[in-house]
């Protein structure tokens, strides 16, 4: 029963499905993450922490980097997230992130954390 709530709580939140979305084809970096979210770098951790503790996505240290990355779905919820996906596929949010993720994965993730951490 905690992991179907630990889900449903996940998937209860625009900018965590608006994460998932973006990690659905590529890790990212938080800091790209945050980049694409707009959010404060302590939001994004927790959006992401609770995506974590769902099962939704993993996590590694890749250096000073971290990078999240879809997890193989949870027996319980695979059909959610393929309804889910299916629902991203066709919503004009989903798709002007897209677009914005295709500019941030041209910068650098260094650059793009430098400037984040002095704004």
């Amino acid at each position: 029963m905690r992991s179907i709530v630990n889900i449903t709580k996940a998937l209860a939140d625009e900018n965590r499905v608006r994460a998932l979305g973006a990690l659905q084809h590529q890790p990212l970096c938080v800091c790209q993450i945050i980049e694409l979210l707009g959010l404060a770098p302590s939001t994004v951790s927790k959006h992401l922490a609770i995506l974590r503790q769902a099962g939704l996505v993993t996590s590694k240290k890749e250096g000073r980097w971290i990078y999240f990355q879809r997890a193989d779905a949870p027996t319980e919820v695979v059909e959610t997230l393929e309804w889910l996906y299916g629902q991203l596929a066709r919503s004009t949010a989903h798709r002007d992130d897209q677009k914005k993720l295709r500019l941030i994965l041209k910068q650098d993730p260094a650059i793009l954390c430098q400037m984040q951490h002095k704004g």
